[in-house]
């Protein structure tokens, strides 16, 4: 396979430091160069006006695939807590009117939420949809989640987002304070890039 590029399009550090460990991670020898939105002098963010993950996936990956010219990889993830109905859901990242760099006050305003909601029922799972576009609009997407709880209180200083507050069950603890790599074994945005490689193998090197 001769090398080739493909766009990440998240203006989110910690989301990108993640892509970049899990793509060296699930493979290894790839031949693709990863480009952040800023190596490829971008910096507008189209409006995430999908009702679901996967309608904001497709919506950022072909925005920024034809206005780059490069196969992207965009993706839309987020926390569904089950005694809050489903969210914050596709509101994650702006959960109570909040913005960027606001990890704290979304994480304060959930426990907030869930303070006389007994361990039983709060259950939750992160959820991420990836979508893969091409410059000529062909778009294929793929998804993965993880099981697990919403805990009393922030632990952890690994992650970022809503990690320190979600408790796996098989390891004890939270999402925080697993190992970054064993995050990128189990988290969801690991289990859907997994699923994506043959997607963007079969649509970047066709």
């Amino acid at each position: 396979m001769c090398a080739k590029s493909l766009l990440i399009a998240t203006n989110n550090s910690g989301k990108l430091r993640e892509f970049r460990d899990l793509f060296r991670d699930l493979w290894p020898d790839s031949p693709l160069q990863l480009l952040s939105l800023s190596e490829a002098n971008i910096s507008f963010e189209p409006e995430e006006s999908g009702q679901t993950f996967a309608e904001n996936a497709v919506l950022k990956a072909r925005t920024f695939a034809m206005h780059s010219r490069l196969p992207t990889l965009a993706d839309d993830s987020g926390l569904e807590i089950d005694a809050l109905g489903g969210a914050p859901g596709v509101h994650s990242a702006r959960y109570g009117g909040t913005g960027r760099n606001q990890d704290a006050q979304r994480i304060a305003l959930v426990l907030q939420q869930l303070q006389a909601v007994p361990w039983p029922q709060r259950t939750a799972r992160f959820r991420c949809v990836i979508a893969i576009a091409m410059p000529d609009g062909r778009v294929e997407t793929a998804s993965g989640s993880v099981e697990g709880y919403i805990y009393w209180c922030p632990q952890g200083q690994h992650g970022f987002g809503y990690d320190p507050i979600f408790y796996l069950p098989e390891f004890g603890c939270t999402m925080a304070q697993v190992e970054p790599a064993i995050k990128n074994r189990i988290s969801h945005r690991a289990r859907a890039l997994e699923a994506a490689l043959p997607l963007i193998r079969q649509l970047v090197f066709e």
